[in-house]
């Protein structure tokens, strides 16, 4: 039989096409459950073709939802169809929350925030160097690129095998980003002081390329997004080269906390037990 909290207090979701794989309602029925909220959170499968009648549904309230995540594939139309974006996801063209307020659906995008966090909880002072390099411009990567620009980095480059997808968002994001072909990794990391790989090398015990981080300043911070498994083989290969590193498990923790706050009304931590409990059910599949 179910939490009878579940039945009261407001309902939120996390939407994407597939959903079944996702973390959200571990960390979010984590924290309903710890800070003793009525309330609930669950996937909630939405094909593309369906989408906008299930955002319709949301906004006259037919859905029953108080708002949620959405991930792949739908955050750029979550974006469009929303009635009042902020301008990170306007920049970003992208949302991962929603939520209701005063009868309008309003979105942002929280992995910028998360990606920051994450770094600010494992390694403070990561955001003392002005040159950053971004391994891949993917749409992963326009959230990390926003956010180090936002922090106060001087200099980002983003390093792509296709050049002109770089140049995009060195387009959209303004004059401190420069796009790079991948030839010029070796030389755009010298003395950089954050490596991110945005890019799903490695994701799931996949082969990565063999990089040399040597020309990156001694204290630099290596992190990457992908956090299956949790250390990564560009991680390993930093941290055998005497490199900080900083997984990317984190970010999907800490880029959650706006949205339960917006649904719930309680600010949750993210604490060691709620990084075990994810580890664990990683491990578990």
């Amino acid at each position: 039989m179910g939490d009878s909290r579940e039945t009261f207090g407001p309902k939120a979701f996390v939407t994407g096409f597939p959903v079944k794989h996702s973390r959200s309602p571990l960390i979010h029925g984590y924290w309903l459950k710890t800070l003793g909220l009525p309330g609930s959170y669950r996937a909630h499968e939405v094909a593309p073709g369906a989408f906008a009648d299930f955002i319709a549904s949301l906004k006259d309230g037919s859905s029953g939802f108080a708002g949620g995540n959405v991930t792949i594939p739908h955050k750029e139309l979550a974006f469009r169809l929303a009635d009042e974006p902020d301008a990170l996801s306007g920049e970003l063209g992208a949302s991962n929350t929603l939520w209701l307020e005063d009868g309008l659906l309003h979105a942002t995008n929280t992995d910028g925030r998360g990606f920051t966090a994450n770094l600010d909880e494992r390694h403070p002072g990561w955001d003392q160097h002005d040159t950053a390099v971004i391994f891949g411009a993917g749409g992963a990567s326009r959230a990390v690129i926003q956010a180090v620009r936002d922090r106060g980095f001087k200099t980002i480059h983003v390093v792509n095998r296709t050049v002109e997808r770089a140049r995009e968002l060195a387009d959209r994001f303004g004059p401190k980003v420069h796009a790079h072909p991948a030839g010029a990794l070796a030389e755009v990391m010298k003395d950089a002081g954050l490596f991110i790989n945005t890019t799903s090398l490695g994701m799931d015990g996949e082969a990565a390329p063999q990089l040399d981080f040597t020309p990156l300043a001694a204290d630099a911070v290596v992190t990457d997004i992908v956090y299956v498994p949790l250390k990564t083989p560009i991680l390993a290969q930093a941290q055998e080269q005497g490199f900080a590193i900083v997984d990317g498990l984190g970010m999907l923790l800490h880029q959650a906390v706006p949205g339960f706050e917006k649904w719930f009304g309680k600010r949750p931590v993210v604490d060691a037990v709620l990084r075990a409990l994810i580890i664990a059910d990683m491990e578990a599949h």
